[in-house]
């Protein structure tokens, strides 16, 4: 199977999860976006969930420690990122943001519905669920996620006239498990500049997106 092939659960540094027809939050950042004390210390949070996975024998119960560990860990990357106190914030620039938005919107019916969006000064949220690519497979979280961040990289950098990494390789992501969780998500998103100190309401915010469907 080619890594990028749809596949309900698998693992590279975080554990993923994509049930059929599933909507997924994710959340993706900058290269070099968060300092290396805290990495190191979120890494080892991260390698004790899987150590902890590993344990478990069960399939859905497995999953379902996976997507709750996945939720706190999340909840602790973005606080960091909030304050964007470290790294680049290439997303602050208007036609790096633009060129983001249009991006995700670009997508929509055809890899996936997209329900929201929130683009930060160095990292992004985003809620879709990914569309049929043939009978019985989705476009894969991966296909999409390798599509959206190799574009937007290499256009990006052509913009800024630098090289090199752009976006962090791996993604965060979580399963959105009922129509109540998925509204709590979609208010954390385009809520998130307010969180952040960046405005004192979401609809301020230039790179904020939200479906009328999700309102």
């Amino acid at each position: 199977m080619n890594r990028l092939d749809y596949q309900f659960y698998y693992e590279r540094n975080l554990p993923h999860l994509q049930p059929p027809g599933a909507t997924l939050f994710i959340t993706f950042r900058l290269a070099d976006s968060i300092p290396v004390a805290i990495r190191r210390k979120l890494r080892a949070e991260t390698i004790a969930l899987k150590a902890r996975l590993s344990t478990i024998a069960d399939p859905d119960e497995r999953r379902e420690f996976a997507s709750e560990g996945q939720r706190r860990l999340l909840g602790k990357w973005d606080s960091v990122l909030n304050m964007a106190q470290f790294g680049p914030t290439w997303l602050r620039d208007p036609r790096i943001a633009r060129l983001v938005s249009d991006s995700l919107h670009y997508r929509h019916n055809r890899v996936y519905t997209l329900h929201a969006f929130c683009i930060m000064p160095n990292h992004v949220h985003v809620v879709f669920t990914p569309l049929p690519e043939s009978e019985g497979t989705y476009y894969s979280m991966a296909k999409i996620m390798q599509s959206l961040k190799g574009y937007t990289a290499y256009q990006a950098n052509r913009i800024l006239g630098r090289r090199g990494a752009f976006w962090q390789h791996e993604s965060f992501d979580h399963v959105v498990r009922s129509a109540a969780e998925g509204q709590r998500i979609l208010n954390y998103v385009l809520n998130n500049p307010v969180k952040a100190g960046l405005v004192q309401d979401w609809s301020e915010w230039p790179w904020s997106y939200c479906s009328p469907e999700a309102n």
